[in-house]
């Protein structure tokens, strides 16, 4: 029994004396999306903050492809060293897991959450042509228009893709899914009148709306976002709706728990600093620091939520 004292304490030790000396190298965080999209954005703006802490390049490597696919099952089958992670988001590491049934690599199992950066709303934007500024006014217009209209999204499976699935279940509306490859052709797209709606993450649309540019007709947050005060909530029009992203950083499963905590606390202390603050607000973005633990019940949540919508919608992605 002592010896397995020993052995346990020596391993407890050795794992915290690495994580004092981690990182030695650089580490690369793949971005599973185009340059320009929500993980991307607030991924760089973090990896540059904690480079400066671990003295060490955080390298953004974007890989993007079916929907966050590609880049996540490149991270879950790197090394479980700390030196391969994902800034992954709601439909990489919550949509995914309802609307693929099958994929390379388990969304729960095979990844670890490290820390949450932040959370935002999805904004719905309708196109400048549309001529419409309410909520009520969109879905009377595609009511009386069934077909006619498309929605763009960054992608099968992102969160623009089942939240505007969920507007469509709740409306009764007929509106045809363009999928595009990241948010920023599918911004293109809507500003170009090749498709009418997207319900997407606000970031990308942050721009476009302050210039008038777009149409904002309402946030998926439960109440009124701080950042657009004057634009309503989903809900107000359709009770219960609610649908809010998220980017963080996880890392494949067996990464140590010591390497875990290290990076979890650099970035919680990022996320502390007035100018990260500030970038954020630009973005619509509300820091939300917090524990390894807490971020895994989130994409818990998200994973069973996404997967009874997929099963009642039937949406499938192969």
């Amino acid at each position: 029994m002592r010896m397995l004292c020993t052995l346990t304490a020596l391993a407890l030790f050795g794992a915290s004396a690495w994580a004092q000396t981690y990182p030695t190298k650089p580490i690369r965080w793949v971005v599973p999306s185009t340059p320009g999209d929500g993980s991307d954005v607030t991924g760089r703006l973090i990896a540059d903050k904690i480079s400066r802490e671990l003295g060490q390049a955080v390298v953004i490597d974007n890989k993007p492809g079916a929907g966050g696919v590609l880049g996540s099952d490149a991270v879950a089958k790197s090394a479980a060293d700390g030196y391969t992670m994902i800034v992954g988001n709601a439909g990489s590491h919550g949509v995914n897991a309802g609307i693929y049934s099958k994929l390379p690599y388990d969304v729960v199992k095979d990844f670890v959450p490290v820390a949450m950066i932040c959370t935002t709303p999805n904004v719905m934007v309708v196109s400048p042509h549309t001529k419409v500024k309410t909520v009520a006014e969109f879905i009377a217009l595609a009511k009386a228009n069934p077909g006619k209209f498309n929605y763009a999204s960054g992608g099968v499976g992102s969160s623009a893709h089942l939240s505007a699935e969920l507007f469509k279940s709740l409306t009764g509306t007929d509106i045809t899914h363009i999928p595009y490859k990241g948010s920023s052709p599918a911004v293109a797209a809507l500003l170009a009148d090749e498709s009418q709606l997207m319900i997407g993450n606000l970031p990308p649309w942050s721009t476009q709306i302050k210039a008038g540019k777009v149409q904002a007709l309402a946030v998926t947050t439960a109440k009124r976002h701080h950042s657009l005060p004057d634009v309503p909530a989903l809900a107000e029009a359709l009770p219960g709706f609610e649908t809010v992203a998220w980017f963080g950083v996880l890392a494949p499963a067996a990464t140590p728990k010591a390497v875990v905590d290290r990076m979890n606390a650099v970035i919680n202390q990022a996320l502390e600093q007035a100018d990260v603050k500030a970038r954020l607000a630009t973005l619509a973005c509300d820091p939300a620091p917090g524990t390894p633990e807490a971020f895994a019940q989130r994409v818990n949540v998200d994973v069973a939520r996404w997967k009874k919508l997929a099963s009642e919608r039937n949406i499938r992605a192969d």
